[in-house]
């Protein structure tokens, strides 16, 4: 379980594609890795992985050919920059809102617009997945825990404070950009309750 709140920007050192697997080799930055051990989940760019290896400023995560197939993982290469967030322990600050890692679909960048000292990000999301999002809402995006402004049929928009832009990937993105999208699990689980009725 995740927050949203992304701790780091690492950087691919090394991606080994093994048959429709992929191995990655990530340069974790300032990540504290003291207190990870083999097998925790990490978020990648909002993808829940699990350490395979861990070194001092550097971790290896193995994805499988599903997470490639469902994720902009399978777009990475050398050099390219993830957001990185440690799995949330208990008692600490719920800073964003709760995310699992799990990605609902990929998204498409259709514009990026600064409004004051913030940039405006407008994305198509999936048709399927559009139900789940709302006005006011939370959305995961690459990671990311973001407020949804405004939705009109697929498409929706969240505005980028400086920090965020600072912070994480998102302020790079460009028109045509894809990204990783994780619907409010809550949203998910009313409809399936309410779909049971």
């Amino acid at each position: 379980m995740f927050t949203g709140i992304v701790e780091s920007i690492g950087r691919i050192i090394e991606l080994d594609s093994r048959a429709e697997d992929a191995r990655l080799i990530i340069d974790t930055a300032d990540l504290e890795l003291a207190d990870m051990a083999l097998g925790d989940s990490l978020a990648v760019s909002g993808v829940c992985l699990s350490l395979v290896e861990k070194h001092d400023r550097s971790v290896v995560v193995d994805v499988s050919a599903e997470t490639l197939r469902c994720t902009t993982l399978r777009d990475l290469h050398r050099d390219s920059r993830v957001n990185l967030e440690r799995a949330l322990q208990l008692g600490e600050r719920l800073g964003g809102h709760l995310v699992s890692g799990h990605v609902d679909g990929v998204g498409t960048v259709v514009s990026r617009d600064p409004v004051g000292e913030s940039l405006q990000l407008q994305i198509q999301a999936p048709r399927a997945l559009a139900r789940y999002i709302a006005v006011k809402g939370s959305i995961c995006v690459d990671g990311v825990s973001l407020t949804v402004n405004t939705v009109s049929g697929a498409e929706f928009s969240v505005n980028l404070i400086q920090h965020t832009q600072a912070v994480t990937t998102l302020g790079a993105l460009e028109r045509g950009a894809s990204v990783n999208l994780e619907a409010d699990m809550i949203a998910r689980y009313l409809e399936r309750l309410l779909g049971e009725r």
